[in-house]
């Protein structure tokens, strides 16, 4: 988690600046993410030696427990023995005194142990509960950074598309399109214009061959001339 100290220790202000300095924020959170499984491992490690430490001072507590209780068990048969004279009574005294005195020095490691059981057991729990939030920090940071992965992609896609549609005008395709569409527009209204006036010849040709027309007239001189030779005419005229 090293990284992240440091960026959490330092101001709002400066962490801001760090951050916008990043090239690359998502390596930077993986590194992250390795230093606290990192740190999770250190933890466990340690978690397991101070719990082998735990288990050994409970050990130690029951051991010089049952020799203190011996020791006194030792000094009682001593003692009984001197009563029914199966043994001299000032050697029975020093050695039941010994056996005390061996009780007292167990008694007294009874209770280094118990303390140091105590001790490392207030050490598990508090191992135990960095480890769970280490745990639960690693979970969180992993659902970041895919969440992180996701923004950077569509942050980098709108970005790029962005910066395209900024730079239409400076590479000029704008101003090639719209060049294009006035070119079009005239191209139509010249072609407009020219078939406007092939319409205007047309009806004037037409107009002045309807006036020329002599097919008419033409058809009537064959008639007359046709009549007269059939004599038609004159016959016409007596009648």
């Amino acid at each position: 988690m090293n990284i992240f100290r440091r960026l959490f220790k330092i101001g709002e202000a400066e962490a801001n600046a760090a951050i916008d300095n990043m090239e690359d924020p998502i390596k930077l959170t993986e590194q992250g993410i390795r230093d606290m499984k990192h740190d999770l491992d250190k933890s466990l490690e340690a978690l397991a030696q101070v719990k082998a430490l735990a288990i050994r001072a409970k050990n130690d507590q029951e051991e010089f427990q049952n020799k203190a209780e011996d020791y006194q068990s030792k000094a009682i048969v001593i003692l009984k023995k001197a009563h029914n004279k199966q043994m001299d009574a000032a050697e029975a005294d020093r050695l039941a005194k010994e056996a005390l005195l061996k009780k007292e020095e167990s008694e007294k490691q009874v209770a280094q142990a118990k303390t140091e059981s105590e001790k490392f057991d207030n050490n598990v729990a508090q191992l135990q509960k960095n480890i769970q939030n280490i745990k639960a920090n690693i979970s969180k940071w992993e659902n970041e950074l895919k969440t992180l992965k996701a923004r950077v992609k569509v942050s980098n896609a709108t970005k790029s598309l962005n910066k395209q549609m900024a730079e239409l005008d400076s590479t000029g395709t704008v101003s090639m399109l719209e060049r294009m569409k006035e070119k079009v527009a005239q191209e139509e209204a010249l072609a407009e214009a020219y078939g406007d006036i092939a319409n205007a010849s047309k009806s004037i040709d037409d107009e002045l061959e309807k006036a020329a027309d002599t097919s008419t007239a033409k058809a009537e001189d064959e008639l007359e001339k046709l009549k007269a030779q059939l004599g038609l005419n004159d016959s016409e005229k007596q009648g």
